[in-house]
């Protein structure tokens, strides 16, 4: 079994797709150690003939494994050389899909089925919602939220909301419950009535403690007394307003923002973005 790895995503666009795909599977291997480099926009023989080089160079004969979305035969068959491991996308999805679909795909680099203006103003739109209603700033405006995140000091509303207006194009607010609320076990009467909307994030003590404790080092806010009662004070408040809870603890902001939509029926059919 290797020790360690060297992986290469190469894509003619972004690279986004081909890498969160590689990251998926390479993640199911802990035992091994990956080196990770990305290379976007590899368009020409030229520019595929240059990466190849460098990976070459730096792993030195070990075998690094490629992961591509590379849509140009020319461009691909430049990484097919007997020192690299090509794993390569349309080889195992859009020819059989063609001959599934009996059709001839686009081949087009970046192409994606929804982007228009429409759907382009949505996800800004989101963004702006987002950013105008993060750490309750401007809570009077709720109703025109998608989803409300609800939780302590910590406990991750900020990142996943905005991964909810970038990528999923939902227009997403959170509300801190900070000791105003914690103590006297209620909320704002701009989140009780949009209950059916707001999801509240938790975590546990141990792992608030340790974020707590890197931004507020010897604090009283990062003690594990005042982390456990606050996280079961918030658990109360959810609880008391029927309000699902989704554990924030050892996931990825991918996975919590999936599961916070999952929870609020917003995840049962693409976005169209």
């Amino acid at each position: 079994m290797w020790k360690s790895k060297d992986i290469y995503y190469i894509s003619d666009s972004t690279g986004i797709l081909i890498t969160n795909l590689g990251q998926s599977l390479i993640c199911q291997f802990p035992e091994i150690s990956f080196h990770e480099e990305k290379f976007p926009y590899v368009k020409t023989v030229k520019d595929a003939e240059k990466t190849l080089q460098y990976i070459h160079d730096k792993s030195l004969g070990r075998r690094p494994i490629i992961f591509s979305t590379i849509m140009n035969q020319d461009v691909r068959n430049v990484f097919r050389t007997p020192e690299i491991e090509f794993f390569d996308v349309f080889d195992f999805l859009l020819e059989p899909l063609e001959t599934c679909l009996e059709a001839k795909a686009l081949r087009v680099p970046g192409f994606s089925r929804h982007t228009d203006d429409v759907t382009m103003n949505r996800r800004v739109e989101a963004i702006h919602y987002c950013l105008d209603h993060d750490d309750g700033v401007r809570s009077d405006e709720f109703d025109d939220a998608d989803v409300i995140l609800l939780g302590v000091s910590r406990a991750g509303k900020t990142p996943v909301s905005v991964y909810l207006a970038t990528q999923m194009g939902l227009k997403s607010a959170n509300f801190p419950l900070t000791s105003e609320y914690l103590s006297n076990f209620r909320l704002p009467d701009s989140v009780v009535r949009n209950r059916r909307r707001a999801i509240g994030l938790t975590t546990s003590p141990e792992i608030l403690r340790g974020m707590r404790e890197k931004r507020y080092p010897d604090s009283r806010y990062a003690k594990m007394a005042t982390c456990t009662t606050e996280l079961d004070q918030a658990d109360q408040i959810f609880r008391q307003h029927h309000i699902p809870q989704v554990s924030t603890a050892g996931k990825s902001i991918e996975e919590i923002a999936t599961q916070v939509a999952q929870e609020l029926g917003l995840a049962k059919k693409p976005a169209n973005i």
